[in-house]
């Protein structure tokens, strides 16, 4: 345990703690986005059929676009990019609460919601690129990084349970024009600081590594598709979860708790994923990604047969331990087997998946819920673990890294490039194995 906290202090000094802070709070308008949205077109419509299109298309903009602002930061570096991304965000959030407020139809409101969505600054995704970065820049151990990605995924579940927190009550207390305002305030400020942070200099893009005519761009490893495909059940597990939570409590006559149930799942999960610095080598991705799968699968089951409030707290509580695992290793997988150059651009791929199975499965166990009661809406929570297990146990890891890590950082100052991290022997791995997650 001493060992792990010595290295989390190290990743304050490749950081700084300026960066966390400022990250940080530049993540919570993502969380804050959509649910606030929904809320306010809803108070302002009259309308919950229009604040779904609104929502659904805010989310489809961050799932199409996500990926485009993550290799513009690639080739262009983060500064730029993100600069760029939370001025247009800030001020299209701001547009959707003045166009709310002021009746527009729902066509105008669901563009100006595409371009919130489409605008979101990758700054979870684009965290972790830079942190990985400064951990090789700086040649620390592989420890390090799973160190930092440990804390970044820590720091999405909590920004994850107080951002729709915070326009919950600011709801309550004023009106949901109050919450989207200060997420747009907070992006502007934060997600500005983030950018000009010295350590962006870090991640300062670049073209494509130069490559014989006619050669192809190598494709990523297979494991990075599948991976791909299980942070799309995740994300369906969490959309499954929500409308669940909210359909039992709801029929329990108990609707303000559903908040409360949901927060409790982040929380457990933010707290499994900072300890799993401590977690031994030994326990390789391929086992830790088979084991996530699994206990997600076990610990989500007894949603199914579940009707009273305590025990949804309980089960919800304890599938909270198994949510971080899962998405860690994914993040680590991605980071392992892609291209350095084109990190970031995976990275938000991933993100745009979890974002893309959680809109979706939204839609589905809504109607379910409405069909078949709660336990219609948990059925496709749990069916999605399921099908997530089934890709951990068929997908082929590779042993080691299939990309080297030296064009991820700039050259040393002397000319010489940086060298290659550590690799894997077998299914064992270095310490490295948290890299952060997309939060939910």
């Amino acid at each position: 345990m001493v060992s792990t906290v010595d290295t989390y202090r190290r990743v304050i000094g490749l950081t700084g703690p300026l960066l966390p802070f400022f990250s940080f709070f530049a993540r919570l308008p993502v969380a804050m986005s959509q649910f606030g949205s929904v809320l306010l077109v809803a108070e302002t419509s009259g309308s919950l059929a229009t604040a779904g299109i609104v929502g659904g298309v805010l989310s489809a903009g961050q799932v199409l676009f996500g990926p485009v602002l993550g290799r513009l930061a690639d080739r262009h570096g983060q500064r730029p990019v993100v600069l760029a991304a939370a001025a247009v965000n800030a001020i299209a959030t701001t547009g959707l609460v003045v166009g709310a407020l002021g009746g527009l139809g729902v066509v105008p409101l669901a563009a100006i919601g595409a371009v919130t969505g489409a605008s979101v600054p990758l700054v979870g995704p684009l965290a972790r690129t830079r942190s990985v970065a400064l951990v090789h820049r700086a040649k620390a151990d592989e420890s390090v990084i799973g160190a930092v990605h440990s804390i970044e995924g820590t720091m999405d579940e909590v920004s994850f349970v107080i951002g729709p927190a915070l326009v919950g009550l600011a709801a309550l207390v004023a009106h949901p024009a109050v919450a989207l305002g200060g997420a747009a305030a907070l992006v502007a400020v934060f997600g500005t600081a983030f950018a000009l942070h010295p350590t962006a200099a870090a991640v300062a893009g670049g073209p494509a590594p130069d490559r014989p005519k006619g050669e192809r761009r190598a494709r990523p490893a297979g494991v990075v598709y599948s991976v791909r495909g299980s942070l799309f059940l995740q994300g369906a597990m969490f959309g499954g979860l929500q409308a669940g939570i909210a359909s039992l409590t709801e029929e329990l006559g108990v609707p303000g708790q559903a908040g409360i149930v949901y927060a409790a799942n982040g929380v457990v999960s933010a707290a499994v994923g900072l300890s799993l610095g401590a977690l031994p080598a030994r326990f390789g991705l391929r086992l830790r990604w088979r084991a996530a799968t699994a206990a997600a699968l076990l610990l989500s089951a007894p949603l199914l047969f579940t009707g009273s409030l305590w025990g949804l707290y309980l089960i919800v509580t304890l599938l909270g331990a198994a949510v971080a695992p899962h998405l860690i290793t994914a993040f680590a997988l991605t980071e392992r087997h892609v291209e350095p150059s084109r990190l970031a651009e995976s990275m938000a791929f991933a993100t745009s998946a979890l974002v893309a199975g959680q809109a979706t499965a939204l839609a589905l166990s809504g109607r379910l819920a409405e069909w078949y009661g709660p336990s219609g809406a948990f059925a496709v929570s749990v069916g999605a673990t399921a099908l997530a297990l089934v890709i951990a146990l068929c997908t082929r890891v590779p042993a080691g890294r299939t990309q080297t890590v030296a064009a991820s950082v700039p050259d040393r100052e002397d000319g010489a490039p940086e060298p290659p991290g550590p690799r894997e022997s077998g299914d064992a791995t270095t310490p490295d194995t948290a890299p952060g997650y997309a939060g939910r």
